[in-house]
């Protein structure tokens, strides 16, 4: 699976990547505006990476086509879940991953940041990843294939840094399918900072502000 990328940079050599995955029906351009609002100056060079997923059928869109990092059977995120569809995006991903560490940034350099599907494809992901990475970022989403998530992980990411976001008055994705992520990832031993607004399904500027201040602490000062 070959993905459509958009690439900000702030200085010739960067020394850190940021990996962002859009939510369903949007595309690569949906946090540009986010990544340009982020104060990350501290941080020296920075390259955005922003994918658009392929367009599929969505079930829950009557079968019409849309970007979309995974099939959405159900109302119940839940159930019915797309494995193949999550499985196949997986590896895209892990893909871009491989080409920022093949550009010179090492994998502890790397942030995987996700928003609603994208936040399910950042923990489907970074959980499994045989290499540590910078840190995992969930806005507005939740984890894929929990039951499956303790099997599977891998121990290369059971210490990376995890900022997890959401809504309190999120109607598309339900704050109780994060804070059911949040408990699960608790149980396993990760750890996370949680935030919750006064929000809908969305990105608000005290979250923007919440992950400035988490991306600089973990990625940290410029040298």
């Amino acid at each position: 699976m070959e993905l459509e990328l958009i690439e900000l940079q702030t200085e010739a050599e960067p020394r850190a990547s940021l990996i962002v995955l859009h939510g369903l029906g949007a595309d690569g351009h949906d946090f540009v505006p986010v990544c340009q609002a982020l104060d990350l100056a501290a941080l020296g060079g920075l390259r955005c990476v922003l994918p658009s997923a392929p367009v599929m059928p969505v079930t829950l869109n009557g079968g019409h086509a849309m970007r979309a990092w995974f099939d959405i059977r159900h109302t119940n995120l839940g159930r019915e879940e797309d494995e193949a569809g999550l499985r196949a995006s997986q590896q895209a991903i892990e893909a871009l991953i491989a080409r920022e560490i093949e550009r010179g940034i090492p994998a502890e350099r790397i942030v995987l940041m996700g928003f609603s599907q994208g936040c399910a494809m950042t923990l489907l992901t970074g959980l499994r990843l045989p290499q540590r990475l910078g840190a995992l970022v969930g806005l507005s989403g939740y984890l894929p294939l929990l039951a499956l998530t303790e099997a599977e992980r891998h121990a290369a990411n059971q210490h990376t840094p995890i900022f997890l976001a959401h809504g309190r008055n999120d109607q598309i994705v339900a704050p109780a399918r994060a804070e059911a992520a949040r408990a699960e990832l608790l149980r396993l031993g990760y750890g996370l900072q949680w935030q919750d607004y006064p929000m809908g399904h969305e990105v608000c500027e005290q979250e923007i502000d919440d992950l400035s201040a988490f991306l600089q602490q973990v990625l940290g000062a410029k040298n």
